[in-house]
């Protein structure tokens, strides 16, 4: 495993070998069979590349009257609970107390992408957030805490994990494209990507 750093962001290379990026899909699943998959649209009412799910007390939800968490699924139900092979990532890797109440479960198809944003829909920023990469490979690109000025990317790999906090907790980020095919973790294709956050 490798660790590197880039304005702040800590990106742990390799992190969950292949039997244990198999048993979180397989978690994953689970979660995604009581909450499936949706496509959230943007406040502007366009709707967004990825298809979106979540575990935990809170999921993230966007709409027509903006970003906000939320305790149900659109379904109505609430949220399943964070899955253990999760929390486990977090407590490695970050060694708080403190636990996350919501994972947020992004999926990207070849087309789908990730404009440049800042994670601050949160209550407390002292909390890191936790990305977790699972299937194809996804172009990760790192800016600064303003708009504008130079950014970095780096291809992100199933099992890689990122940690923002301290500098990079609330930088601009986000995923130019996804390489298709270049995983066969997941059977039908495409990238997970799980984020744990500390919601309030």
């Amino acid at each position: 495993m490798t660790v590197l750093r880039a304005k702040g962001f800590e990106i742990y290379k390799s992190w969950l070998a292949q039997a244990a990026q198999v048993r979180l899909v397989d978690a994953v699943r689970g979660v995604v069979k009581a909450a499936p998959l949706f496509r959230p649209e943007t406040p502007h009412g366009k709707e967004m590349s990825v298809r979106m799910s979540a575990a935990g007390k809170y999921g993230w939800y966007s709409d027509q009257t903006g970003y906000r968490y939320v305790t149900a699924h659109p379904n109505g139900r609430a949220w399943p609970e964070i899955p253990d092979e999760a929390m486990q990532i977090w407590d490695a890797l970050t060694g708080l107390d403190r636990k996350p109440e919501c994972c947020l479960i992004n999926y990207y198809d070849a087309d789908a992408r990730m404009g440049l944003h800042q994670d601050k829909d949160e209550a407390d920023f002292r909390w890191p957030v936790v990305s977790i990469s699972l299937g194809d490979d996804g172009l990760f690109r790192m800016g600064n805490v303003t708009r504008g000025g130079k950014t970095e990317s780096i291809w992100l790999q199933s099992g890689d994990v990122v940690v923002m906090g301290g500098d990079a907790r609330l930088a601009y980020h986000g995923v130019d494209r996804t390489r298709a095919g270049s995983s066969t973790l997941l059977k039908d294709g495409g990238r997970i990507n799980l984020t744990l956050r500390v919601v309030e």
